[in-house]
């Protein structure tokens, strides 16, 4: 059989149908719009805004103002839970871990001084609010003590050896000075408080707590409202305000200037200034108590902070009437049971 022959074209005949193709294209292409769809025209978009008004909040209707520390009838407080305190921080001392001091309190909005007389039922302590003072009732005297250095022997089941205090309080009758430092072993903790003496006892106007570093409180009284220099939120003022030190002296002061006044179990409601906070600190009046002290034996007018929540700390504070009511003992107790005793060793008249 003879073999298939091959079909194969001209080289001529090739590229002539290559020319056809190609202008055929050509044609074709021009032939095509190249817009890609840019110029097709756009809708018109609207853009529309809504208006919306706010009902307007209603605010509640302002206080009256407080007038500190008056004789109101107000209830006696039961023993509740203690505050949680923040760690490091303390009413007289070094910082838990490192000095073995406890701390107190945090921040509510607190009640100006007032007396809660034992009769009213105790239940009635967790009703506790400013209120205004009875025009009726006496304006209650202060007397501010003299200036004094107290020096303290400090025992805390922490550490199987003592720690030392020192109160430092001067005063020249229209401005005051106050500083409290714990030390041992060359570390010390300081907390100082400063401001003015007026017919309402000792009106602070800075507080601070040192320990490597100082964070502190600042009263403005014109603003009503306390600054911290740690950032935490300004708390509202109230009349009668304390700081944590100062606290411990206007008490003092208190009782001093009306000592009749202060039975067995009446309370005391004071606003009390940290160095992050504020707080009210409820004190019970417990009565006289002779006191065996480093120093000696000393009468004594017993009050106390009962804990009221989970984590407060149980403060006991013992003012000695023979050196103007000024503590010659403080002991606090926190919730675990740990516990600081400060009691007095020596004390020394200031110019």
């Amino acid at each position: 059989m003879p073999a298939p022959s091959s079909f194969t074209l001209p080289l001529r005949t090739l590229l002539a149908l290559t020319a056809v193709v190609l202008l055929a294209h050509l044609a074709l292409l021009q032939g095509t719009p190249m817009t890609l769809g840019l110029d097709q025209p756009q809708p018109n978009l609207a853009f529309n805004t809504r208006t919306i008004e706010a009902t307007p909040i209603a605010r509640p209707p302002a206080q009256p103002p407080v007038t500190p520390a008056a004789q109101t009838t107000r209830p006696h407080p039961t023993p509740a839970r203690q505050e949680r305190s923040e760690p490091g921080e303390t009413p007289h001392g070094p910082d838990a871990g490192a000095q073995p001091v406890a701390t107190v309190p945090e921040p509510l909005p607190a009640a100006a001084p007032a007396l809660i007389p034992p009769s009213t039922p105790a239940t009635e302590v967790a009703k506790l609010d400013p209120v205004p003072r009875d025009p009726a009732l006496p304006v209650m005297a202060y007397t501010v003590p003299d200036s004094m250095r107290f020096k303290y022997k400090v025992e805390t089941n922490k550490f199987p050896f003592s720690l030392h205090a020192e109160l430092l309080w001067k005063q020249d009758g229209k401005t005051y000075d106050a500083r409290l430092e714990i030390s041992a072993f060359g570390q010390s903790r300081a907390q100082t408080s400063r401001g003015d003496i007026g017919p309402q006892g000792l009106l602070p106007i800075r507080f601070s707590d040192k320990f490597r570093s100082e964070v502190a409180a600042h009263f403005n009284r014109e603003q009503g409202k306390v600054t911290f220099s740690a950032n935490t939120p300004d708390a509202p003022l109230l009349p009668g305000a304390q700081d944590r030190l100062s606290v411990l002296i206007q008490l003092g002061t208190m009782i001093a200037g009306a000592p009749t006044h202060f039975p067995t179990a009446t309370t005391i409601a004071i606003q009390t200034i940290g160095p992050r906070d504020a707080d009210t600190w409820i004190f019970t009046v417990e009565g006289e108590d002779k006191i065996a002290l480093p120093g000696g034996e000393l009468s004594t007018v017993k009050l106390i902070r009962n804990p009221r929540k989970e984590f407060d700390q149980k403060v006991e504070l013992w003012l000695a009437p023979n050196l103007g009511y000024l503590p010659a003992r403080l002991r606090i107790t926190e919730s675990n049971g740990d516990f600081i005793d400060q009691k007095l060793l020596t004390f020394e008249p200031q110019a």
